[in-house]
């Protein structure tokens, strides 16, 4: 089965990677502050379901494809923060969450396409939203300083990551820890068991030796 990944992020391609799957990379090129909600959680869910729906009008599917697409945000203070877009801006924003707590949300599309009447390839989809609770360590202003100057905060949702310089600075997590990184893995397989797609059927044949 063709697997796509509509996001050009490559945590979470890696994060599949790791897991076993091969994700062809397809990127929406959705203009994220076209898309409002009240709330984070809303938000994400509709930018995921904007990214989806801009890379699924690109396909011609003439073969069983399942796609996924997604958009995280940090939740602090009740105001959703994406990314801080600047060192300076990455440095304000960790002086307000250090010793605090926020939640990253992550807003999931899943699509399958399967074999339709007339020769029809039709698309079935679901939209789920993965949150986590995230404890941030009570930086000194040296340590901010220092992570601002690598320029990674300026580029990840929230202004931090787990998997890189940011890992030391998390303290705490309440939930999936994939989903910090961009896309929460039990979701996304439990969405695609709801659409009729086994998780492991994704990956590519592997042969095992007799027993």
């Amino acid at each position: 089965m063709r697997f796509i990944l509509a996001s050009k992020s490559p945590a979470r391609r890696e994060t599949l990677r790791r897991a076993g799957l091969r994700p062809e990379v397809l990127v929406s090129g959705v203009d994220e502050d076209r898309v409002h909600a009240d709330k984070p959680a809303d938000l994400v869910a509709l930018l995921a379901e904007a990214k989806g729906d801009a890379v699924a009008a690109t396909l011609r599917v003439h073969e069983p494809t399942a796609m996924v697409a997604c958009d995280s945000l940090l939740e602090f203070e009740g105001r959703p923060n994406g990314k801080p877009g600047s060192a300076q801006e990455a440095i304000a924003r960790w002086k307000r969450m250090r010793g605090q707590s926020g939640v990253l949300h992550t807003g999931h599309q899943v699509s399958v396409w399967v074999h339709g009447q007339d020769d029809n390839w039709v698309r079935t989809t679901m939209t789920r939203v993965a949150s986590t609770t995230v404890t941030f360590a009570d930086l000194t202003d040296a340590e901010i300083a220092a992570y601002a100057a690598t320029g990674e905060p300026e580029r990840v949702a929230g202004g931090f990551t787990t998997d890189a310089y940011g890992g030391p600075f998390v303290t705490r997590m309440s939930g999936d820890p994939h989903n910090v990184v961009g896309i929460s893995l039990p979701l996304v397989r439990q969405m695609l068991l709801d659409l009729g797609v086994q998780w492991h059927t994704l990956w590519p044949k592997v042969t095992l030796p007799d027993e």
